[in-house]
């Protein structure tokens, strides 16, 4: 069961992050969440 959960977790971060080319856009990606995630916060 361990084996399986580790697969999909691999699976889903590796589907995740190819859709980042590079590191500056994983930093941007990461940005924008946060930046929603305090909009909704903050009622925007």
């Amino acid at each position: 069961m361990k084996k399986i959960i580790s697969i999909v977790c691999v699976l889903a971060m590796s589907i995740g992050l190819s859709a980042c080319n590079t590191f500056k856009g994983v930093g941007q990606d990461v940005q924008r969440g946060g930046e929603k995630i305090q909009d909704a916060a903050t009622g925007k």
